[in-house]
């Protein structure tokens, strides 16, 4: 099957490394214009020169923190400034923070829903109307899979990220009639920089790391970035056209909720 997204312009956010760089990888070999965003100047930087050497769809880099308001804006202004038009966003921006329930703050709470919740919220309300008018658009929303199966210190990260599965169901519904599509996808246990980080701290190697993750996971092993970015790039292509309002777990099999 050969995916084109030949035309469209795509938005990732949190795209200057992990998942966020794997999809908009997938995006620009598969002939889309890609506006990458993180906060880091200089990841980003790196990024985006080596998205450029695909020497397929066209790649444009902002710096920005899409956990405000204006960070947002900005983000969208620029992309519209730069391609005149966004047709598939990739909300994807996001951290780690799980911890025991009593010891996340208020502004713990407040800065968790402003960079996985709020930014989805703004940027998708930005973009919504000028796909409205065109009759199409993909939001791609990048969740994990506590957001259905939620443990034991899994919080603030969990809830916010439930707020997000549900934030997508209610999306696609109204955006049917206008073949505005909204998925999600939730990440299971995927290779990323966080892992080597780890390994790093402990000062073991990162295959220590990863073959200790993988117990439990039913595949045995886990995942690749790449892997992760095939999934979010057909649900951005015509291949997925009948698929709107779901949650598709990427985990190796990992998660106790289909």
């Amino acid at each position: 099957m050969e995916i084109s997204l030949q035309g469209r312009v795509a938005i990732v956010t949190g795209a200057s490394k992990g998942l966020g760089l794997a999809i908009a990888d997938r995006f620009v070999q598969c002939g889309a214009d890609v506006l990458i965003a993180a906060r880091n100047e200089q990841p980003l930087q790196a990024a985006r020169d080596a998205l450029q050497q695909r020497q397929a769809g066209r790649v444009r880099a902002i710096a920005c923190d899409v956990s405000t308001s204006d960070g947002v804006r900005s983000l969208y202004e620029d992309a519209m400034a730069t391609f005149g038009r966004v047709d598939i966003i990739v909300n994807n921006a996001g951290a780690s923070a799980a911890r025991s329930f009593t010891d996340v703050s208020d502004q713990d709470w407040q800065d968790d829903l402003d960079l996985k919740l709020f930014a989805a919220i703004r940027l998708t309300r930005l973009a919504w109307p000028q796909m409205k008018e065109r009759q199409w658009g993909r939001v791609i929303n990048v969740l994990n899979i506590g957001a259905k199966a939620p443990g034991a210190k899994s919080v603030p990260t969990s809830v916010s990220r439930a707020a997000g599965m549900a934030l997508t169901k209610a999306l696609s519904a109204e955006g049917a009639p206008d073949n505005i599509l909204v998925n999600a996808l939730l990440v299971g246990k995927i290779e990323s920089d966080q892992w080597v980080r780890r390994a790093d701290a402990r000062g073991v190697p990162l295959e220590t790391v990863l073959g200790e993750m993988a117990a439990g996971i039913p595949l045995g092993r886990v995942g690749r970035a790449d892997e992760f970015a095939s999934a979010a790039c057909f649900l951005a292509s015509e291949w997925a056209s009948y698929i709107t309002g779901t949650a598709i777990n990427v985990d190796g099999g990992a998660s106790p909720v289909v």
